[in-house]
């Protein structure tokens, strides 16, 4: 079955092809980031009119690279939610008319579960049941994955997401959008020891994530570094951001593997845009060969938004009879246990 998927749930305008839920054809991403730029952050009508410029222009890229015509296309998937409500609405309906006048199935996916399955897009996969941490920009969240649409949420952020608190200390720092990769582009040359920032690890049973503290620790460090007079032991930005990666990175470990204790699960998966971090991922697969555990991720072009990772998910959806009709709506808050 060849799915094209959609994905137009945040800033990035996305469609990929992928045949029986695993087999890549093709994937098109239309970044944004040279519009918000300028904004220090997603300006959601701002998003939703470049939605709407490019979507025919990359879905028809999507196709044509995946060397088929619409014609050859069997269903179509597309992200009905979370995400930002007028960017959510230019994909969905312009699926919703390609399954009208193509007469194919439809299905609604949730972005996270996208996110969880997009290592599926990879050749080496985890078998079931396993625990996946996916963060981004929008979400940091654990997730018992016993197998395809059977998902139970073990941890969530009570505040900001970890990709969030990227994005705000890069701010705080003057280093530009978006955050992340910046911040872990000069963290490299920092300490990560440097400066001691608080880690949220809540109660010492909790697999939920609090990054809102650490911000403001950040901020209110920084302020204070500014007013200092030079000095040959002040820290340097890279160490600021070095210390500040660091803090993140032990949080979202301990708590995955925390997790993955609990169920006991061989394999442990990282998703989302945050998981294109190198050093997260160093961290995680060292911590994971220390316990004999597998650890998977996927390769950032599949961590990020993406078209195709919503085609593997809608795959699940139709082969198990869950297409949906033309009265689904798009939904901001979407919680992936209601799928």
């Amino acid at each position: 079955m060849n799915v094209l998927g959609i994905d137009t749930s945040c800033d990035d305008t996305s469609a990929g092809v992928v045949v029986g839920g695993r087999r890549v054809l093709s994937n098109v991403v239309h970044s944004q980031i040279s519009l918000h730029s300028r904004h220090g952050g997603v300006v959601p009508e701002l998003a939703s009119r470049a939605h709407v410029r490019n979507i025919m222009t990359v879905v028809r890229e999507a196709v044509s690279g995946a060397g088929l015509r619409l014609g050859n296309i069997d269903a179509v998937a597309v992200t009905i939610g979370p995400g930002l409500v007028g960017s959510l609405l230019v994909g969905l309906y312009y699926a919703k008319a390609l399954s009208s006048v193509l007469k194919i199935p439809l299905a609604g996916v949730n972005h996270l579960e996208g996110h969880i399955l997009s290592v599926f897009l990879e050749p080496d996969i985890p078998s079931f049941p396993f625990v996946c941490l996916t963060v981004s920009g929008g979400h940091t969240s654990i997730y018992h994955v016993k197998g395809y649409g059977d998902y139970i949420q073990m941890g969530q952020t009570l505040d900001d997401a970890a990709g969030e608190a990227y994005d705000k200390v890069a701010k705080i720092l003057g280093l530009g959008y978006p955050g992340g990769p910046v911040i872990e582009r000069i963290a490299q040359s920092g300490r990560r020891n440097a400066v001691s920032f608080p880690r949220a690890y809540l109660s010492s049973d909790s697999l939920d994530f609090s990054f809102s503290g650490l911000k403001t620790s950040v901020s209110l460090f920084v302020k204070k570094w500014r007013q200092e007079p030079e000095s040959g032991k002040r820290a340097s930005v890279a160490d600021i951001a070095a210390s500040f990666e660091e803090a993140v990175i032990d949080v979202l470990v301990q708590k995955i593997f925390k997790a993955q204790e609990l169920v006991g699960a061989g394999a442990v998966v990282i998703a989302g845009g945050v998981a294109c971090n190198g050093r997260l991922r160093s961290v995680a697969s060292a911590e994971a060969e220390k316990r004999g555990v597998r650890f998977y991720h996927p390769r950032p072009v599949y961590c990020t938004d993406n078209g195709a990772m919503i085609a593997a998910a809608g795959y699940h959806h139709l082969i198990n009879g869950h297409a949906v009709d033309s009265s689904v709506d798009v939904r901001s808050r979407y919680p992936i246990c209601e799928i």
